[in-house]
């Protein structure tokens, strides 16, 4: 009896598992595992170890191995919720990146996983993230519970997993006005692509909610560029699936899921994100934009729009609920035939034109008469005043946007970040004086 029981090997347990759309692309992967760990692994689809993660079985795992690739890199999603369960259950991630960009590791790693290794291979690569994985100090985060000594507890609760993590750091707890009066809105738009509009408002953003040490006023910046939305990328924070629903759904969701779609920025600047996917700008009209616009100044005192660059639908609802609709400019032919066109909208439009004001970036500088002379011949060929004039930050902006960092945190003696920190002075002054005048 003895020896026939003992003919019955037991299977290897399952120590890791690759996880991707098609393991046998990874071919060096199937090989580097197999020499690491034997018949001890598996491969999982993505949905597959997502749903394996709300398994008893998945806290034996040590590890699971994500093969991520270009076509993920626009949906990042549905990797960042894997990570986010995976160590929910103390499980670590390795990432196997084949062609992805920086910044979607960046986000991943954010996100929580532990190493990432370039695919292909290097020979090694994968045996030493393993050796670093298991040398690094036990995750602190919330495990599989245990089963409880508590009598009092239902036994079946022992095996149901901890609620995942959210995928996005918080909102600020504190959101509510705290000047008095009513909320500013201020939107930027650029007249033509390039031409610095996000990095105005994301840095106009933050300047104005660090104006005063004392009592800074509570600021939401509303990314609405659908298709080509940077602000997530210039701070450094995830993009939600959330914000497409939510987006679609305005007019029927309430102030409390508009506070859960909202990420936190250093704990001072609130950020509603652009959506992951490429969407097409019809995909919300005037009654979505309005509703969203005012779910944000009933929670904030301040709130800047970063707008598309072109012309929408919904474009005259933004600049008729704006105190200040900033036009970003260069000095340029491009330029000057563009803003001559978006004039020329406005007005059939009758639309309020008064409320622009053109920010002329990449100024020439004092010394530069002839720069001047050409300014000044720009406002007067489309009849409009350049109120901004913004000088060049020169390399440091491109940096401080590709490290995910204000110019006020990373140059913080750029001439560019000086002129728009008056700007940001200029108009908190102008909303205390309004505020007390009532």
């Amino acid at each position: 009896m003895n020896s026939g029981l003992a003919l019955k090997s037991e299977p290897a347990r399952i120590q890791a598992c690759t996880v991707s759309e098609d393991v046998h692309r990874f071919d060096l992967l199937i090989e580097d595992m197999e020499a690491e760990l034997g018949e001890a692994w598996g491969d999982l689809g993505f949905a597959e170890a997502r749903a394996f993660l709300d398994q008893p079985e998945a806290s034996e795992l040590q590890f699971l191995a994500i093969a991520v690739t270009p076509e993920h890199e626009m949906d990042l999603g549905m990797i960042g919720e894997l990570i986010v369960a995976s160590k929910a259950r103390g499980v670590k991630c390795i990432l196997v990146a084949h062609d992805v960009g920086p910044a979607a590791l960046r986000e991943l790693l954010r996100l929580g996983a532990d190493d990432f290794v370039p695919y292909p291979l290097a020979e090694g690569a994968l045996h030493d993230a393993i050796e670093r994985m298991r040398d690094a100090p036990p995750m602190r985060i919330a495990a599989v519970p245990a089963v409880p000594s508590v009598p009092s507890v239902p036994e079946e609760d022992a095996s149901a997993p901890a609620p995942a993590a959210p995928l996005a750091p918080p909102a600020p707890v504190e959101i509510a006005p705290r000047i008095g009066g009513e909320a500013a809105v201020f939107a930027v738009q650029g007249i033509a692509g390039g031409t610095g509009a996000s990095t105005l408002a994301v840095n106009l953003a933050w300047e104005l909610a660090n104006i005063d040490k004392q009592k800074s006023p509570s600021v939401c910046l509303l990314d609405l560029d659908l298709q080509a939305g940077t602000v997530s990328t210039f701070l450094d924070l995830p993009r939600r699936d959330m914000v497409i629903e939510l987006l679609q759904d305005a007019r029927s969701m309430d102030v409390d899921a508009f506070k859960q779609a909202l990420l936190g920025y250093q704990g001072k600047l609130s950020v509603f994100p652009a959506p992951p996917d490429l969407l097409p700008l019809d995909l919300i009209g005037p009654e979505e934009v309005e509703a969203l616009i005012g779910f944000a100044t009933q929670c904030f005192d301040i709130v800047v729009i970063d707008m598309p660059h072109t012309l929408v639908m919904w474009t005259e609802t933004v600049l008729t609920l704006s105190d200040v609709y900033f036009t970003t400019m260069e000095l340029d032919m491009r330029s000057a035939q563009n803003a001559m066109r978006f004039l020329r909208a406005l007005r059939a439009e009758t639309l309020p034109v008064e409320k622009l004001n053109f920010v002329l970036n990449r100024a020439p500088g004092l010394t530069d008469l002839s720069g001047k002379a050409r300014v000044k011949k720009l406002g007067e060929s489309l009849g409009i005043k350049v109120s901004t004039q913004l000088p060049d930050g020169g390399r440091p902006v491109l940096q401080a946007g590709d490290n995910g960092q204000t110019l006020m945190e990373s140059a913080r003696k750029n001439p560019l970040r000086k002129e728009i920190r008056k700007l940001a002075e200029g108009l908190h002054k102008a909303m205390l004086a309004e505020a007390a005048a009532k």
